[in-house]
């Protein structure tokens, strides 16, 4: 019997190709995987494309709401953002794909996982580092980087599938090349190969509008949270993946969540993307809101701490590793009281307070009002100051000291 090959297959031009490339350099039976993340009738016809190009099987497996709730939440609750303003759409996803590629290798008796990530990109590492973690015994295959692929071009492998048959709806013209999950869509290609290009929205965006072509009125949103988990959008009780679908309607509607971003890449080049996450930014929002009702400043200081690292961690492909299990951990600890609502208004681009609630809220209005009360004596703060301002205060008499005696 052939040995057989687990294929990370999205659909696209790169792994259609793939399959009989498999096939014709190892004899392998290959077996595709598509993961799906929510990126929506991306999966339609997928079946018939995979079996047509030589794979043996094709899983289609929904991983949304796995997705959703073990990976996107602890971000949220983290607020883990990769340099200030990536919320990890691609990061997130691919350890649950690569966690299901080696579950099932394990089911079908596989020797190899093959995915199609270039050998320039963030994705070979997420992908191989979770497979050496979960799976080390298991050979990994990446075309891109091996040197019996020959095809260097959009073009070249269009022509490779037509000379075994592949008659497929790909055309060589420019695209964007995209990454779409329920969490967000990126952009990167085109004009965007340039920083210096503006980036040509009207051809680019895919779930919103630009904040410019958002509604004039602005629209009031409610959420509620539990354990700084989303529970309620509106009033209405839903679903971590379905409360992401409402947000993305709403966020897409009034051109919430676009970022235009130079990143530095794990393998060390910047990278030039637009993201579009409506709904994320949203919910990222409406977190740190009600969280920051609650949270004591000293857990605070050290969360954001901690989310830099997460979005770091996460954002380098090592989510089966004990420092992210240790930081999740100490970030699911701050989050029992997280518990509450919280309201904003929604207007071209902007995600503006309109009042938050929680039953334990640390925020007391007899201590933070301008009127004196009783837990709060204004005398005090001399006290403090003067013990706190205690040692600027000894170096600068100790610089005047000396000041004075060179003066003499």
């Amino acid at each position: 019997m052939k040995e057989k090959v687990i294929l990370a297959y999205s659909g696209g031009l790169d792994t259609t190709a793939i399959i009989p490339w498999l096939k014709e350099n190892f004899d392998y039976e290959v077996i595709c995987v598509c993961a799906d993340c929510g990126q929506g009738d991306e999966l339609d016809g997928l079946q018939e494309r995979a079996i047509s190009c030589g794979a043996s099987k094709l899983y289609i497996e929904d991983l949304t709401d796995e997705f959703c709730d073990d990976f996107i939440v602890p971000c949220v609750q983290a607020h883990a953002v990769y340099e200030n303003k990536y919320l990890l759409g691609t990061s997130m996803a691919r350890p649950v794909i690569a966690k299901r590629l080696v579950e099932i290798a394990r089911k079908e008796g596989a020797t190899a996982i093959c995915h199609g990530a270039t050998g320039k990109g963030n994705d070979q590492i997420r992908f191989e580092l979770t497979i050496k973690a979960l799976a080390p015994d298991i050979k990994i295959i990446a075309p891109w980087r091996n040197d019996k692929w020959t095809l260097k071009s959009r073009e070249d492998e269009i022509e490779y599938c037509r000379q075994h048959g592949i008659h497929l709806p790909f055309s060589p013209d420019s695209s964007y090349s995209r990454d779409r999950n329920i969490w967000h869509i990126s952009h990167e290609g085109l004009e965007l190969e340039d920083p210096a290009n503006e980036p040509n929205y009207k051809h680019l965006l895919v779930l919103g509008v630009t904040p410019e072509e958002a509604p004039d009125e602005g629209e009031y949103v409610t959420m509620t949270f539990e354990k700084g988990v989303p529970t309620s959008v509106n009033g209405k009780k839903m679903k971590v993946s379905d409360i992401i679908r409402e947000l993305n309607a709403l966020g897409g509607k009034h051109g919430i969540g676009i970022v235009d971003i130079v990143e530095n890449r794990v393998v060390g080049m910047k990278s030039r993307g637009v993201y579009e996450t409506p709904g994320g930014t949203i919910l990222y929002e409406a977190h740190q809101q009600l969280e920051e009702l609650i949270l004591d400043r000293d857990t605070t200081t050290m969360k954001i701490d901690m989310a830099n690292k997460f979005a770091q961690v996460i954002y380098e492909g090592k989510w089966f590793t004990p420092l992210r299990a240790a930081i999740q951990a100490f970030i699911e600890s701050t989050q029992e009281y997280v518990t509450g609502e919280v309201k904003f208004k929604l207007y071209k681009g902007n995600i503006i307070k309109a009042g938050t609630t929680s039953p334990y809220s640390l925020y007391n209005e007899s201590i933070a009002s301008f009127t004196t009360g009783d837990l709060y004596d204004h005398h005090d703060a001399e006290g403090f100051i003067n013990l706190f301002g205690l040692s600027l205060k000894v170096r600068a008499m100790k610089e005047l000291e000396n000041k004075n005696k060179k003066d003499r």
